[in-house]
């Protein structure tokens, strides 16, 4: 009876060690939940709760006039969007980071934010990135692609900063240089963006970020690499951890969009399967754990959500594209997972519209 026992509870744990936090629990997205803009492509949303009882979701916008990509690297700005609950639907407040002018290093495009508090101070981390050339408009859009002046000086330009502020609301203050800038002969010696950060009780900040780097005719850049660094404080001096990606196309897999977040079992993180790799299907969710941020483990099933949505009016969609996500944690458990979606068959040239989504969690 107790060898019998046992194995009862061997296997009750292989269950639970087995079942997937996210894939398994997802509920029905609302049709009217999250951020959709009339005459803006909206991208990337990050929501915390505020003082005030309130959640405020910060999100990427640039005019539709541009094409989605890569009119973010150019017009992008960060609003600010309030909703009386997480689900939403979130209304728009004001924008909280915009442009500035070419002269600053996030003068012309702030994007991906990722809002945290530490004590009394809000901190939104984002990508910034500039160009000093005329804005794009109906008279020259027909010259504006991924390989125009624009594009080059942009991309080129990718670095992340902080913002920090008393008040969900603002004003927010930048910093006039980023936080995490490129290093030569690196993984990130072309660029670095998306980042995800977590602050520890201590202040402390375990900061995830994307980089790329010069390939050897110095010129194109190479594929994404995932990276992580430390930093005492978030107003602090910020290290890359290593000489080797956590995630790549030869470690692992090419990933993007990583998001952290912590709970009492440690460190976890999602991110968007790029090639199909880990999850076996390109741009699927992975679920990857550590304990300390620093080292990685993928989850033994991996597959943290799908392209294909159940909504709560009876309608099962696979999106054209579903990116971004960003777990949203209250009372330290996970309640819902958002993500940036796009209408149409797949592909960023496809869409005609794009809104910020939300999916509760059992």
């Amino acid at each position: 009876m107790k060898h019998l026992i046992l194995l009862f509870i061997i296997f009750i744990a292989s269950s639970c060690h087995a079942q997937n936090a996210i894939f398994d629990n997802l509920k029905e997205a609302p049709v009217n939940g999250g951020l959709e803009m009339k005459d803006y492509w909206v991208w990337g949303s990050s929501v915390i709760k505020g003082d005030d009882g309130k959640y405020h979701m910060y999100a990427s916008r640039w005019p539709k006039m541009l094409p989605f990509h890569p009119g973010w690297m150019i017009a992008s700005e960060i609003v600010h969007a309030v909703s009386d609950t997480p689900e939403g639907p979130y209304k728009f407040e004001a924008i909280a980071l915009g442009n500035r002018g070419a002269q600053f290093w996030d003068g012309r495009s702030c994007h991906n934010p990722k809002i945290v508090k530490y004590k009394d101070t809000y901190i939104l981390y984002y990508m910034g990135s500039t160009h000093p050339f005329e804005e794009v408009a109906t008279d020259n859009l027909s010259e504006f692609n991924l390989s125009s002046k624009w594009c080059i000086a942009a991309r080129w330009g990718k670095r992340i900063g902080i913002a920090t502020s008393k008040s969900p609301y603002g004003p927010w203050e930048r910093k006039d240089a980023p936080i995490l800038d490129v290093k030569p002969n690196s993984y990130y010696s072309f660029l670095t963006s998306n980042p995800s950060p977590l602050i520890k009780d201590d202040g402390s900040v375990v900061l995830l970020f994307k980089g790329r780097s010069y390939k050897e005719d110095g010129i194109s850049n190479s594929d994404m690499s995932i990276g992580v660094a430390t930093a005492a404080t978030f107003d602090g001096k910020y290290t890359v951890i290593g000489d080797e990606p956590l995630f790549s196309l030869e470690h692992f897999g090419e990933v993007e969009d990583p998001h952290l977040w912590s709970d009492n079992d440690g460190y976890h993180m999602v991110a968007k399967d790029q090639r199909g790799a880990i999850t076996g299907n390109a741009g699927d969710g992975l679920l990857a754990h550590s304990k300390d941020g620093i080292n990685w483990v993928v989850e033994e099933n991996p597959k943290a959500y799908t392209k294909t949505v159940n909504w709560n009016n009876g309608k099962t969609i696979t999106q054209g594209q579903l990116e971004r996500p960003f777990v949203f944690v209250e009372n330290g458990k996970p309640t819902h997972i958002f993500f940036a979606t796009m209408d149409g068959p797949g592909g960023f040239g496809n869409g005609t519209k794009t809104w910020n989504m939300v999916i509760p969690l059992k």
